[in-house]
């Protein structure tokens, strides 16, 4: 149990990591917080997979493979990197994923991978695919931090801004809340991207490359303030900095040279679903209904027989 506060704000809470319990199995609030996230991220794309020309059974499969090596990924990471010999002593606490400990970057690569295999496995589109896992992996990681405020983990360092958090859990000292920027951050994300995918997408793949940007862009300011990421030896740089540069640059990169590319199988930019044919790019208003499309063609030939009649006429009369 903490109690957390944030006084600039006037908010106090207490809050419990332990949800409820069955005897003695317990369940934990950022389990249910990371599940919440899978599913409303699992629903999200399930229903943008019609829009995207994605078949929705195949892709179902695909989004649970890389669910199951996401986690795994994920907490591979968190072991990997985390500072001391705690997971070598105690081995079977790699397991304890309730208790918190998930690596994003480890997380983004096994799910990535998982459900990339699968999608080749199903030929599905992988460009098409990836695009909706990352706006899928947009609503996850928003509503997944708040399991970081629960388990009062992964904040930052001291401040004196209003919106400063204190708890015991940061030693009673006032620190950024991390979690609160990356969750803001991430749903400002999703809402941009979500509507550049409908309206202004270009290619298959952009989409996931603007998720590369804008995550990473977060991730390298919002780490920069963590005081327990791994620092890189000789540099005063996060591990997670790096990897977040890494990725902005990707993004930069394959931006500026596919920016001619117009390959797309669903939603987008109106004009170039047209290009590529696509059905959902002709504008309502041309659609004509059954009625209004046989109105249209009496008129059409109403107006050819009067054409028809006055070039007529001149011959009629020098006949006459």
């Amino acid at each position: 149990m903490y109690h957390v506060q944030f006084p600039g704000l006037g908010i106090s809470l207490t809050i419990h990591n332990v949800a409820f319990q069955i005897g003695s199995f317990r369940v934990y609030w950022y389990g249910i917080i990371i599940a919440v996230g899978f599913v409303l991220a699992f629903l999200y794309a399930i229903r943008s997979a019609k829009k995207f020309k994605i078949d929705a059974d195949k892709l179902m499969t695909c989004i649970l493979v890389g669910i199951v090596c996401g986690v795994i990924g994920a907490r591979l990471y968190y072991v990997a990197f985390y500072p001391g010999d705690l997971y070598i002593k105690n081995p079977s606490l790699i397991f304890r994923i309730h208790d918190g400990g998930l690596g994003f970057y480890g997380g983004a690569i096994g799910g990535l991978l998982g459900g990339g295999i699968c999608a080749k496995v199903c030929k599905l589109s992988l460009p098409a695919v990836f695009d909706i896992a990352s706006l899928g992996l947009l609503i996850g990681q928003c509503i997944g931090r708040w399991g970081n405020f629960i388990n009062q983990e992964a904040f930052g360092t001291q401040t004196d801004l209003p919106w400063r958090m204190v708890s015991e859990g940061t030693g009673g000292v006032p620190v950024h809340p991390c979690f609160l920027y990356e969750s803001l951050w991430l749903l400002i994300g999703f809402l941009w991207i979500h509507f550049f995918s409908r309206r202004l997408r270009h290619y298959d793949g952009q989409v996931f490359l603007l998720y590369l940007l804008w995550s990473g862009l977060g991730r390298f300011w919002i780490e920069g303030l963590r005081t327990d990421s791994l620092l890189v030896p000789g540099l005063p740089l996060r591990v997670s900095q790096v990897l977040a540069a890494v990725m902005v640059a990707v993004a930069v990169v394959c931006l500026i040279l596919f920016r001619n590319r117009t390959k797309l199988l669903g939603c987008g930019s109106p004009r170039i679903m047209a290009l590529n044919e696509i059905v959902d790019a002709v504008p309502e208003e041309m659609i004509l209904e059954p009625a209004a499309e046989a109105k249209t063609d009496q008129s059409v030939d109403v107006l050819a027989q009067k054409i028809e009649q006055s070039s007529d006429a001149p011959k009629n009369e020098e006949h006459s």
